[in-house]
């Protein structure tokens, strides 16, 4: 990642000092409205590519901003309902279909996955289980084609994940180890209708959108009509910012790991309908929320320094000295860079979708939590 936007930049537009710029005695104390607009407007220019923010404490949004420019090209300004490519926050909702025909008793989470691949004869897959792919502990390397530009490009849920079927190797025992991987959530885009009958668009539709009342949330495909649909961008050095989406960065248009667009509004109606069972059972959430594998510094995804990481089905969970537990996750697929938390103990959901690739995530989303959960204690030399 690489940090344009540096932690002395936020720190100070946190405090009001640009410059040789001070504050007036007299001056009242910047409301907490402002104090978070201040850590994005230092990030996000009116004339760049920008940003979507919701953050909601109860069943009232504090703070509902929108940056800069969700299609550069014409010109379009980020609204609330602005359509962006969340990434790997299209996890959860694939992890919540598994759970959801798990409680019906269409499935089981011990299932080994290669139940629903009968083709894959290789003994090495025989240990992984359902409950593996949804923790990111099956041991299954990414072995995609990196040569094929085509394919990098254009593969979909059935292409991407096929080099599975004749792996002879894992990285390590199932369920022993956390290794982050994109093709093992793919698979669900092929377990939903073998389960169901019903493909997998149309599942997650009728059974994941619209009970959460997500009427414009949708997968990406090649020429489907998203509206209001932002492009994502990046930047290097001194250039120009460039499209970085569909047709520019390798495998954008998988769906169950990474495709889905919807907007920090939409978003804020998924994390009501979790929270009042809408989904799956409070029982069953609490599943998806329970650490399942520690999240290590060598990890592929995931790690954060100052924070105990754990992975439960599609969010990490993390733990600071003198923070209350925070479930997120976070997502990067071509510009788009994305973040969503939750902080059940304080009632708090944030929603950050952003159409750039070159911000510091950590530090805007750290100068939020601070300024929403105070500052933490001094982090201990074991989570360093």
């Amino acid at each position: 990642m690489k940090h344009l936007v540096s932690v002395c930049a936020i720190v100070c537009a946190l405090l009001g000092i640009m410059g040789a710029c001070t504050t007036s005695k007299s001056e009242s104390e910047p409301t907490l409205e402002q104090k978070l607009d201040s850590v994005f407007s230092a990030v996000f220019p009116a004339d760049a590519p920008g940003a979507a923010v919701l953050i909601m404490q109860g069943d009232s949004v504090v703070f509902e901003h929108c940056y800069g420019l969700a299609d550069m090209e014409k010109k379009t300004p980020v609204t609330p309902t602005t359509n962006f490519c969340i990434a790997s926050l299209s996890k959860q909702f694939s992890a919540m279909a598994i759970l959801q025909l798990a409680e019906q008793g269409k499935l089981s989470l011990d299932d080994p996955f290669t139940k629903f691949f009968p083709q894959w004869r290789t003994p090495v897959l025989r240990k992984i289980t359902l409950r593996h792919l949804l923790t990111h502990t099956s041991g299954i390397p990414d072995n995609r084609n990196r040569i094929d530009t085509a394919f990098m490009l254009y593969a979909n849920d059935i292409e991407s994940p096929s080099y599975i079927g004749s792996l002879t190797g894992l990285y390590f025992e199932p369920g022993s180890e956390y290794d982050y991987q994109n093709p093992t959530y793919q698979l669900i885009y092929q377990i939903v209708p073998k389960v169901t009958g019903e493909d997998f668009e149309n599942y997650m539709r009728e059974h994941i959108f619209k009970p959460a009342g997500m009427e414009h949330t949708m997968y990406f495909e090649k020429d489907r009509d998203i509206p209001e649909m932002a492009h994502g961008y990046k930047k290097e050095y001194n250039t120009p910012y460039e499209e970085f989406d569909y047709g520019e960065e390798k495998f954008f248009g998988t769906k169950a790991d990474g495709a889905l667009y919807t907007s920090v509004r939409e978003f804020l109606l998924w994390e009501r309908a979790l929270a009042s069972g809408k989904i799956v059972s409070d029982s069953t959430l609490r599943l998806a929320y329970t650490p399942a594998i520690d999240v290590r510094r060598r990890s592929s995804y995931g790690y954060e320094m100052d924070y105990t990481t754990s992975y439960g089905m599609g969010f990490f969970i993390k733990q600071r000295p003198g923070w209350p537990t925070i479930i997120s996750h976070t997502g990067d697929n071509g510009g788009f860079t994305t973040y969503a938390a939750k902080i059940p103990d304080r009632g708090i959901t944030i929603q950050f979708f952003s159409t750039r690739n070159n911000i510091n995530r950590e530090t805007i989303v750290n100068a939020v939590l601070e300024l929403l959960l105070g500052k933490p204690e001094q982090t201990p030399d074991s989570i360093k």
